[in-house]
């Protein structure tokens, strides 16, 4: 039988836009994860990027859409309950896969991960969406992802560049800006939770987030997936998403379904 969560897992992923899933996957599932990522550092896509400047003492890197040529992220994403989970907490028949996203904060990497929303970065419109975080180590609190909850009910706020906070995509002023959380952090709920091997955050694309960097000589090794439900659709851009998924506005016009080849449905 597929991984179950509790009513109230699904009342507090509506209502917060984030929730702790404990023991989600097995030892041999996590094995699968880590084994992905060390043959994703050793061999990165066309898409990865260092995330930390040239001055970080450690190194924060970031990869994107690998799945379909890396055998064990493709076992897990496929095999797992990934899409059984994410069913139940967007309350979809449905589910696809959106794009995995790997993320690798080396010991003593000092960039923070900023507040921010995905949403804005993505070619999708829609409410039915996930995205899980997926720890391979053990994560304390102080450096563990967190969010406002309640974010992902309002609308866009302004995304910025995350090394030069340079608004690249809309023009200064023209929307709102995302509020100084770490200078009033007592005027927000803020979620976060410190996680095992094993454990999973889901969260809203529309929610705010952030994490810090990391410290000592623990590594912060994460895989994230990105899910989508029955109402999502396709909505290209005039500006460059993260990630690019060039040529697909030729086959998808804009509030098309995103039933291609590259966001397979999984089991449910």
């Amino acid at each position: 039988m597929s991984f179950r969560v509790t009513e109230k897992d699904i009342q507090d992923y509506s209502r917060d836009g984030a929730v702790v899933v404990r023991g989600l996957f097995s030892a041999d599932e996590i094995d699968y994860l880590m084994e992905g990522i060390e043959a994703n550092i050793s061999a990165p896509s066309w898409r990865s990027k260092v995330a930390s400047s040239a001055d970080d003492p450690g190194w924060f890197m970031e990869d994107f859409c690998t799945w379909r040529d890396n055998p064990a992220y493709r076992h897990f994403i496929e095999e797992s309950d990934l899409g059984a989970v994410a069913a139940q907490l967007m309350q979809s028949k449905e589910v696809r896969l959106f794009h995995d996203h790997m993320l690798v904060k080396e010991p003593g990497t000092s960039q923070r991960t900023p507040w921010h929303q995905d949403q804005p970065y993505y070619n999708i419109d829609g409410k039915q969406n996930v995205s899980f975080w997926i720890p391979i180590d053990p994560v304390p609190r102080e450096w563990t992802l967190e969010f406002v909850a309640g974010s992902h009910l309002g609308g866009w706020l302004m995304p910025r560049t995350f090394l030069d906070n340079e608004a690249k995509w809309f023009p200064e002023g023209s929307m709102e800006e995302v509020p100084d959380i770490k200078a009033d952090r007592g005027d927000f709920r803020i979620l976060g939770w410190a996680l095992e091997s094993g454990d999973a955050v889901a969260f809203h694309m529309l929610s705010l987030h952030a994490a810090a960097g990391v410290q000592g000589n623990r590594r912060r090794r994460v895989f994230s997936v990105r899910l989508m439900g029955d109402d999502i659709v396709h909505a290209p851009r005039t500006w460059e998403t993260s990630p690019e998924f060039p040529g697909l506005s030729d086959a998808l016009p804009a509030g098309a379904s995103m039933d291609h080849p590259l966001f397979p449905l999984l089991p449910v």
